[in-house]
């Protein structure tokens, strides 16, 4: 056994970019592995209240710490062409070799309707992002590119700016198909905390999607993003979970939502029950450490966590003491 490597994810939608890198450079000191960074145009809730602009505020974390960094998860296509999205991944794994992986996903309407285009259905968002990720792979091999595809055009182009090796390139999923073609595609799955049958199904299709590619399924990170509610107090992390959170208490597909006042909304009907399963409330890191350590031992080989209270300094504090090492692999 090995010590796990448990990163911090940096949620953009409660933090300004001052603030959290600040947190980043406080989580690495207490022994947390790297960061993932939420790519918002929105807050899911005005409460959370902030949404700067993910790829400026990697680089400043880049700049602050040493271990590795990532968009958990950003959508190509809708704000950013694709092409866009695969020169700010290849221009931040340049400035900090080794480090930084792009993690991508189908997107949702909060973030990715104010351009004013379509927002399509999920077959269709999930097509488009395949495709998208078929432009990053032609940008990332360094050669003379062009795209003509259903979703995407692309002119005779290529980067730049490249590194010695292509960023490895992870999708977020939870979904049987997309987490075949991802194993198909990428290099790496990352997903979120659920029922342990619904993980081993996505597990099965990952690894079917990997070796129909010829690749070795068993080398492929398995990363999971996970939220909590830790306070001093019981009283207190349910209070964080309700006012901070409340989107982790809804029980229906949120990726057709547009504005965070709907959210809001939605919000003051969000109970302590609807969390059951879905976020674990609790003052005890050890409650915490052995949730994590189920996880990890369902395969995960890498957790970023999320405490959805504002006082990350005394959590971070708390878990880098209490939990982080006793967590193994």
């Amino acid at each position: 056994m090995s010590q796990a490597k448990v990163g911090y994810a940096a949620m953009l939608e409660q933090f300004g970019p001052r603030e959290i890198v600040e947190y980043c450079v406080a989580a690495e000191a207490a022994g947390f592995s790297g960061v993932m960074a939420a790519d918002h145009f929105q807050p899911w809730v005005p409460q959370q209240g902030q949404a700067p602009f993910v790829w400026t505020v990697m680089a400043a974390i880049g700049e602050r710490t040493t271990g590795d960094f990532g968009p958990g998860v950003t959508c190509p296509g809708y704000r950013m062409h694709p092409a866009t999205v695969a020169q700010a991944s290849a221009t931040l794994a340049v400035a900090y070799p080794g480090r930084h992986w792009l993690g991508l996903g189908s997107g949702e309407a909060l973030n990715e309707h104010v351009v004013g285009g379509y927002w399509p259905e999920t077959p269709e968002r999930i097509a488009r992002m395949l495709e998208s990720i078929e432009i990053i792979r032609k940008l990332f091999s360094g050669k003379d590119v062009k795209h003509d595809g259903r979703w995407y055009k692309l002119e005779t182009s290529r980067l730049w700016t490249l590194p010695e090796a292509p960023p490895p390139i992870y999708v977020a999923t939870a979904g049987p198909y997309t987490a075949r073609k991802t194993g198909e595609l990428c290099d790496g799955i990352i997903t979120v905390g659920a029922v342990e049958e619904k993980i081993e199904t996505v597990f099965e299709k990952f690894e079917e999607g990997a070796r129909s590619a010829g690749k070795d399924p068993t080398t492929m990170p398995r990363i999971l993003q996970l939220h909590l509610a830790w306070a001093p107090t019981y009283e207190e992390a349910l209070r964080d979970a309700i006012v901070e959170w409340p989107n982790g208490g809804m029980k229906f597909p949120k990726q057709d939502i547009r504005s965070p006042f709907d959210f809001g909304a939605m919000a003051r009907l969000v109970r302590a029950e609807d969390f059951e399963g879905r976020l674990v409330i609790s003052e005890d890191p050890e409650v915490h450490r052995a949730h994590i350590q189920k996880l990890l031992d369902l395969g995960f080989d890498q957790v970023y966590l999320h405490n959805v209270g504002r006082d990350q300094l005394r959590w971070i504090e708390v878990f880098g003491r209490d939990v982080l090492p006793k967590l193994h692999r």
